[in-house]
């Protein structure tokens, strides 16, 4: 049946309540098990990503970060390549832009990440990437 004076032009219209849902705050349980959401995108990494702004640009994106934590990246013969720290809760994620502390691009192949968060814990994920020549056009 179609009505004279329709509710939301006849469309589907859902109604949903939040009363059983609350927010925590400083629940190292709730923290603790958020752990498992850190990722690494793209994951594998063939050579290019969405985040990259220019043709010469490498960039890949930690996700789902806590407010305070260091990510420490390694290659699989224990070498540190770098070192990021993150201290604000005004973004969620950081940019790696596949370059080791002395600036240089990283070689092709896989590297482990740890991720230590103070009073919450740690999380250690494999990240894999190919990283594409220079294209020596572009300059």
């Amino acid at each position: 049946d179609v009505s004279p004076t329709p509710e939301n032009n006849n469309q589907p219209l859902y109604n949903f309540s939040m009363d059983n849902l609350t927010p925590t705050v400083g629940n190292n349980d709730a923290a603790r098990a958020a752990l498992d959401l850190i990722q690494v995108v793209p994951n594998p990494y063939y050579s290019a990503s969405g985040y990259e702004t220019s043709q010469v640009d490498s960039r890949v994106k930690i996700v789902n970060l806590p407010d305070v934590c260091t990510v420490s990246i390694y290659a699989l013969n224990g070498t540190l390549i770098r070192r990021l720290e993150k201290s604000t809760s005004s973004i969620t994620s950081l940019d790696w832009d596949l370059k080791n502390y002395a600036n240089i691009p990283i070689a092709s192949g896989l590297y482990i990440m740890h991720i230590q968060a103070p009073d919450i814990g740690e999380r250690i994920i494999k990240w894999f990437g190919v990283m594409r020549p220079i294209d020596l056009d572009s300059f």
